[in-house]
């Protein structure tokens, strides 16, 4: 069978061009035992790939040159020398950036039994909606009456962070840039604030404006003015979680950190990153808190989708222009 899937033929600099993705084909070999054999029918496209293309090791390897790029994916089992899976099983792994994926069943997971579209267990059921959930409950211990920040609130991670955090009872501020993530955000009452063409200091006064008690819990998610602006309103034992610093993906040169990290000290804060794949063994726990919330539609979730596999690096490079709303997908 012929498959077909992107590669990068050098690690870019900058935001990465789209002549750098490379689409070829190969002829996959005869499944071995354990293996598994899957159409894809959704690509998850998400900022985190363009660390992997640094040609550094992070949190995670950097990609191969002239390999198949990954990513998370769901798709159809479509042949299986693996106990566990047969024809017409529809599974979620990450290999995507390709049409056909031939992987070890080890590494495949069964899609979920519940109402809800498939491709969500790429978004607001999956990754995304995962690292939201964790970031509040378990890195920022988020309690009833909290005030709550979250940058780049209406993407996919950050739209369904405001959400939780309002069903807590706080104020909850979100910050993004599109005129129509602001109007979501104020649709959900959520408390808007833009960041286009700020600096830190005036960023700083709209969010005082916004929430004049100070924030409890900053979610971060830009890194650059948006954290120096939000380390000047927070409340004594602030909470901070670092889910990611877009702002810095594709920045050439090192820059410099904010200038007001004092204030951790002074108003006796925390500040904490992590990786979602350090806690995916509390996944159950958030399918059974939030997964029942989405079927019921009570949680509200938007999904930008590109059609077709050769609009996998459009849908990429277009996350760091800001033109997604919610999860950026590619359906195959």
């Amino acid at each position: 069978m012929q498959a077909r899937f992107f590669a990068i033929r050098e690690y870019p600099r900058g935001v990465p061009p789209r002549e750098l993705f490379e689409l070829h084909e190969e002829e996959l070999p005869q499944l071995a035992e354990g293996e598994v054999r899957i159409r894809n029918s959704w690509l998850s496209v998400d900022p985190y790939m363009r660390g992997r293309m640094s040609g550094v090791r992070t949190y995670i390897a950097p990609f191969e040159l002239n390999a198949p790029l990954e990513g998370g994916a769901i798709g159809e089992v479509i042949e299986s020398r693996h106990a566990r899976f047969k024809p017409g099983d529809k599974v979620r792994h990450m290999a995507g950036w390709r049409d056909v994926a031939q992987l070890k069943g080890e590494v495949l997971e069964p899609l979920p039994d519940m109402e809800v579209p498939e491709q969500a267990y790429l978004g607001v059921l999956g990754m995304p909606g995962m690292t939201a959930w964790t970031g509040l409950n378990r890195i920022a211990n988020l309690r009833e009456g909290d005030n709550v920040l979250v940058s780049a609130a209406g993407g996919a991670v950050g739209s369904l962070a405001v959400q939780l955090a309002k069903a807590r009872g706080g104020t909850v501020v979100g910050i993004a840039g599109a005129r129509d993530k602001l109007t979501w955000l104020e649709q959900h009452d959520i408390r808007p604030v833009s960041y286009k063409d700020k600096e830190a200091r005036q960023l700083s006064e709209e969010l005082k404006t916004a929430c004049p008690d100070g924030f409890d819990v900053y979610y971060e998610n830009v890194g650059g003015a948006c954290l120096e602006a939000a380390l000047d309103n927070l409340k004594v034992g602030a909470r901070i979680a670092i889910c990611g610093l877009i702002s810095r993906y594709n920045q050439e040169e090192p820059q410099h950190g904010p200038g007001n990290l004092a204030n951790l000290l002074i108003k006796r804060a925390r500040m904490q990153g992590f990786i979602i794949f350090d806690h995916w063994t509390d996944y159950p726990h958030f399918l059974e808190e939030v997964g029942p919330l989405v079927a019921k539609g009570e949680i509200d979730y938007e999904e930008t989708i590109e059609a077709g596999l050769e609009r996998m690096p459009d849908a990429f490079i277009k996350l760091f222009e800001g033109a997604n709303r919610g999860k950026m997908l590619v359906r195959l």
